[in-house]
């Protein structure tokens, strides 16, 4: 049987796996992978080998163009560094500039490709995809799971070449666990939303009546002890439980089974002991 213990391990994991990883990801901009496309809004650091005159930062044009100097504009929208490295090199090469010059390409801010993680995040915002990214990735870079954050994550996927949108529910307790095969990878325009946790409600004999948060696999006797426990006049007997349908009408259970799993939004009454 799941322990209250078990219970904020679970919380614990899903709160500091991610700032974990995070401490990984200290400087993003300087991971100029050669498998990154560039696109609108990329600053590029173009330098050439013993020529300090044609070094130059660029910046991506909205039709995926730079201007370098000697050669006028180029088109590197889609190239990769590499691709733009061996571009630069060969105009230079074959209109008789430099011989053998020697180009690097380096991507200094990442713009054109970017993730977007909301909701119960330490950091919300518009993160930069500057190499192959996972869900995990993100949620590192946004600081982990808050304090209100719950145990799960939606990923949502804007409509592509006619598609349509698409969300899909990631555990994130599983994913950290290694147990969740839905280790995505993100991408350019995807929206990672993580939501705050479930609550249920609790009232009557007990410690700390009110709103208490959903752990995962619940009970009735996890949710008296998650409330404080029992007053002096508090019993366990005939606990009263009031649960909508699935067609949203409120439901009510009288005498509930101890062991009952308690669901998003239930509402539990503990009775006055009559002894």
């Amino acid at each position: 049987m799941p322990t209250m213990a078990t219970f904020a391990m679970t919380r614990l994991a899903v709160r500091l796996i991610p700032a974990i990883i995070g401490l990984f990801i200290i400087f993003p901009g300087a991971w100029a992978t050669g498998d990154y496309k560039l696109g609108p809004g990329d600053i590029i650091k173009i330098t050439v080998f013993d020529y300090p005159d044609l070094s130059s930062e660029e910046r991506v044009s909205e039709s995926g163009v730079i201007s370098f100097p000697l050669l006028g504009k180029l088109s590197v929208g889609g190239l990769s560094t590499d691709e733009t490295s061996n571009l630069i090199t060969t105009r230079l090469e074959n209109g008789g500039f430099i011989k053998q010059p020697h180009v690097s390409v380096i991507v200094s801010q990442f713009m054109s490709q970017q993730v977007s993680v909301i909701g119960e995040v330490n950091k919300a915002g518009k993160y930069p995809l500057d190499k192959t990214s996972t869900i995990v990735d993100l949620l590192s870079m946004a600081g982990g799971v808050n304090a209100n954050g719950g145990d799960q994550a939606i990923l949502i996927r804007p409509a592509k070449d006619g598609g349509k949108e698409t969300k899909t529910e990631i555990d994130l307790y599983a994913l950290f666990q290694g147990s969740d095969s839905k280790h995505l990878e993100v991408q350019n325009g995807d929206i990672i939303y993580v939501p705050r946790a479930r609550v249920f409600y609790i009232y009557g004999e007990v410690q700390r009546p009110g709103m208490i948060r959903l752990e995962r696999k619940m009970t009735v006797v996890h949710a008296i002890s998650a409330a404080g426990g029992l007053t002096p006049k508090g019993t366990e007997s005939g606990v009263k439980l009031k649960r909508r349908d699935v067609r949203g009408d409120m439901q009510t259970i009288d005498d509930v089974d101890l062991e009952e799993q308690i669901k998003p939004d239930d509402i539990l009454y503990i009775r006055e002991s009559w002894f």
